[in-house]
């Protein structure tokens, strides 16, 4: 009689966590969780791409699966494994993946987005950036500030390929721009530290 009882709460017992799993609802429950979180991303052995987040929340439901930045993250683009081009920074952000039919995959920035090409020394600001990586594309509709050595732009929309090179202001207002500058002058990378470089090499 004694075996009889105890089988009788083992199975009463599991019953009762099968309930309470069934009642959470995936798509507001993260199914994982990583703290100091570190991608990198290479090309035929050369490295593309790094991304740093202090923490993400993966979320997963029957059709999408996204993951959730919601203390910021940074990104760095390589120009052919070897320097620092690009960088990317943002207070939060979601990448998105379908799960069915084509799994279309698509990022979203948030909150002070700054972007950084330090080749072509161009920084640009804006609260809300789209990375299309089909495309290989960074775009916004926000409002957008932009400094170069050339000048200050600002203005609604911007369209650019996905390390920053050819960024365009699509609607700009009240900008100006530096008329005239010494053929002579000398640029430093100080952040990949390859010393003095003469501007007109950065060209090409």
């Amino acid at each position: 009689m004694a075996t009889a009882t105890a089988v009788a709460f083992v199975v009463f017992s599991c019953k009762g966590k099968l309930s309470l799993a069934e009642k959470l609802d995936l798509s507001v429950t993260p199914v994982q969780t990583v703290r100091d979180m570190a991608i990198v991303q290479t090309e035929n052995g050369q490295l593309r791409m790094r991304m740093e987040a202090p923490y993400m929340e993966r979320y997963q439901t029957d059709t999408l699966e996204y993951e959730y930045f919601p203390e910021g993250i940074s990104l760095y683009g390589y120009n052919g494994g070897l320097f620092l081009e690009t960088t990317i920074v943002a207070d939060n952000a979601v990448h998105r993946m379908s799960r069915v039919g084509d799994r279309k995959e698509s990022w979203s920035a948030f909150g002070n987005v700054v972007i950084r090409n330090i080749v072509k020394e161009e920084t640009m600001e804006t609260d809300t950036l789209f990375w299309d990586r089909t495309a290989q594309e960074i775009y916004t509709d926000c409002y957008v500030r932009m400094y170069s050595p050339a000048g200050f732009l600002q203005g609604y929309g911007m369209r650019s390929d996905e390390m920053a090179r050819d960024a365009v202001i699509l609607r700009p207002f009240n900008s100006y721009g530096v008329v005239v500058r010494d053929s002579n002058e000398v640029r430093i990378d100080y952040i990949n530290l390859i010393g003095p470089v003469p501007a007109d090499s950065l060209k090409n």
